[in-house]
């Protein structure tokens, strides 16, 4: 379905949206652009201690706080019929992954395996489960978004995806290395390729014709068929996420950084429920909410990112007030795959309930995989459990009494990428594995939410 709508159309450029290229070509054996960014000198070991400290202020949005950006509008003329289709088909099918960005040759491989498998399962899924786009849970282009690299690492491995790529930027498509000039701050490289006003061609697509996705801003709220996903921008730390002014509960704050994120988000979710809305929630950020660490009496230490105690906590208050719960998250940052149940009581609809909500990472899109845990001080790494109760990661556990956090599931060998499938009973979110050497890829875990009891269901 989204390949017919979006490259075998008659696609005017700059009228229409254009998505993959017509054609198959070879993938190139490295990059076109020679790669001698901060990161590959002694400037990245100076800039090291800035990119945990140094926060950006957050772009508003083109859009009001309760607007929603509809699928059918990335698609242009052919929106219509696009979501009339999703519709007929009663589901809807799409793609999601974080840190796909090569930062340089050698992990250039890796890159295109993932971007390629997610091409290859749109074409090869039959019209009623194909996915009707990707959405990226940021860290685009590294090592610090920088203009002449958006070729290299976005429109060229994905220049064959045949559907619309929507985005949140990463803590490595937000960070400004000291000495750049402002028109070359790497958010605004971003919202030149993803917030354009129209479907224009920019120059970091080269020769290539995918045209700029048109979404409102850094953080909006997608709506399509059986589900909405709101996407929130968290940041250029390497740790932890911001989505607000708020440091700590001491009362310290991050400088220039405003709140447009919560008033945004509470927006959103009381819209869902002034409507009554029946669909999946999704909220995304690219900093995850929980990623593992052992007890400080097990071997090892946790992986390269740690958990965002305070925007977790902030999106708590905010659900809990509104009095909706979204029905997953989903991040990158981590880079490999961890998926959580977050099992606790929440009031819906003026009713106390117990909910499962599951907590998703899929940072292992390309850029690098890390190990869950690593060795310390001669120490060997302890690997967790699948299935082990770590509610000592929980922040929030105190104020929302959860009960459990679960770790139901971890990846830290593998690169892959989200499938999710969302109809009016069920949100089902698959991992995919995408192999080291080849594009033999399977399905490692699935994870089945029924979405008006907000419980897990057996697969």
């Amino acid at each position: 379905m989204a390949r017919d709508a979006a490259t075998h159309l008659p696609q005017p450029i700059f009228h229409e949206p254009i998505f993959g290229e017509d054609g198959s070509s070879p993938d190139p054996g490295g990059f076109l652009t020679a790669h001698s960014s901060a990161a590959d000198n002694e400037t990245y070991k100076k800039i090291g201690d800035l990119s945990k400290k140094d926060v950006v202020p957050i772009p508003p949005s083109r859009d009001p706080k309760d607007a929603l950006f509809e699928l059918a509008k990335a698609y242009g003329g052919h929106g219509k019929a696009v979501t009339d289709k999703i519709t007929e088909a009663k589901s809807i099918t799409f793609h999601a992954l974080g840190d796909s960005g090569a930062s340089n040759a050698g992990k250039y491989p890796d890159e295109l395996r993932v971007a390629d498998q997610v091409t290859v399962d749109c074409t090869s899924s039959p019209p009623p489960h194909r996915p009707s786009f990707l959405f990226h849970l940021g860290d685009i282009v590294y090592n610090f978004g920088e203009a002449r690299y958006y070729y290299d690492q976005f429109y060229e491995p994905f220049r064959n995806y045949p559907a619309p790529i929507f985005a949140i930027p990463g803590n490595h498509d937000s960070f400004i290395v000291p000495g750049t000039a402002p028109p070359d701050y790497p958010l605004e490289t971003f919202q030149r390729n993803f917030c354009a006003e129209s479907p224009v061609i920019t120059p970091e697509a080269g020769s290539l014709h995918r045209t700029a996705m048109i979404q409102p801003g850094v953080y909006f709220t997608l709506d399509a068929p059986f589900v909405r996903i709101i996407g929130l921008f968290s940041n250029a730390l390497e740790d932890p996420g911001v989505i607000s002014e708020k440091k700590d509960d001491k009362g310290d704050t991050w400088p220039g950084v405003s709140n447009i994120q919560l008033t945004f988000l509470e927006a959103q979710l009381k819209k869902i429920k002034a409507e009554s809305y029946k669909g999946a929630v999704i909220l995304a950020t690219h900093h995850p909410a929980f990623s593992y660490a052992p007890l400080p009496e097990k071997s090892g230490v946790g992986g390269n990112h740690g958990c965002s105690t305070v925007m977790m906590e902030q999106i708590d208050e905010i659900c809990t007030r509104v009095g909706v719960y979204p029905h997953a998250f989903l991040s990158g940052h981590a880079h490999n795959y961890q998926r959580y149940t977050r099992i606790m009581p929440f009031k819906i609809n003026g009713k106390d309930e117990e909910i499962n909500v599951p907590f998703i990472v899929c940072g292992d899109g390309g850029h690098n995989v890390s190990r869950l845990v690593r060795s310390h001080k001669g120490e060997p790494a302890e690997e967790p459990s699948s299935g082990a109760d770590v509610a000592y990661l929980d922040g929030g556990q105190a104020k929302m009494k959860v009960k459990h956090l679960i770790l139901a599931k971890y990846d830290d060998q593998n690169y892959g990428y989200l499938r999710i499938y969302v109809d009016k009973d069920y949100l089902k979110i698959g991992f995919h594995q995408v192999g080291a050497r080849s594009l033999m890829q399977s399905r490692y875990d699935m994870v089945t939410v029924k979405l008006e009891e907000h419980h897990l269901v057996a697969n």
